[in-house]
């Protein structure tokens, strides 16, 4: 496959790039400023708003990493629907795990959680909206990924992960966790299988 991976700079781009050209696949690795010390194979430093038709043509999918920019995670999410409307290409948007629902009626999200930290809730709301907005496209093929809730950047790769909907017990879902590596290996495990079209899950071990 052709892969376009948002974000590719930061720590999971960065795995999630390795893992695929681990498989044989050809990544376009996509960031808004060039770091001196991470070289991929090929990239291309550019803003994802500033992405056009061209950028993107001939890519199977396009990963969207997530970002501190808050406003970015909506915005990416729409201009990215535009740019492959009338396209297969198939769009991976990395989540969080604060948009998980922990009331069966879905009412209540973890980041409505009293325990949920304050300096997290901002993003948690930002991703909350690019959920809803990638919930409003039928006419793409999205999956919206969050990790667990112990993302783990120094985790050991193990290949063994669960994929669970988008509802967990409050208790259990605090426990949850998986490393990046098997993150990583997760996502591809999916675009390689063509699983979980319009769909939102989460990643856990």
């Amino acid at each position: 496959m052709n892969i376009i991976v948002l974000g590719a700079f930061g720590n999971a781009g960065r795995t999630i790039v390795a893992e695929a050209e681990k498989r044989g696949h050809h990544v376009l690795a996509v960031g808004h400023r060039k770091h001196d010390d991470i070289t991929f194979s090929s990239e291309l430093i550019k803003s994802t708003l500033d992405l056009t038709q061209t950028d993107v043509t001939g890519y199977d999918v396009i990963i969207a990493w997530t970002s501190d920019t808050f406003h970015i995670h909506t915005a990416t999410t729409s201009h990215i629907a535009q740019l492959i409307m009338g396209t297969n290409t198939r769009y991976i948007k990395v989540g969080g795990t604060g948009t998980m629902y922990i009331s069966p009626d879905h009412t209540k999200q973890l980041k409505d959680w009293s325990a949920f930290p304050d300096n997290m809730k901002p993003l948690a709301n930002a991703l909350v909206d690019s959920l809803d907005r990638v919930r409003s496209y039928s006419n793409i093929s999205w999956t919206y990924i969050s990790p667990a809730f112990n993302f783990d950047i120094n985790g050991s790769i193990t290949g063994q992960y669960k994929i669970a909907g988008e509802e967990f017990a409050l208790d259990q879902l605090i426990q949850t966790t998986i490393s990046y590596a098997d993150y990583a290996t997760a996502i591809i495990d999916i675009l390689e299988s063509n699983a979980h079209i319009r769909e939102r899950i989460m990643i856990y071990r």
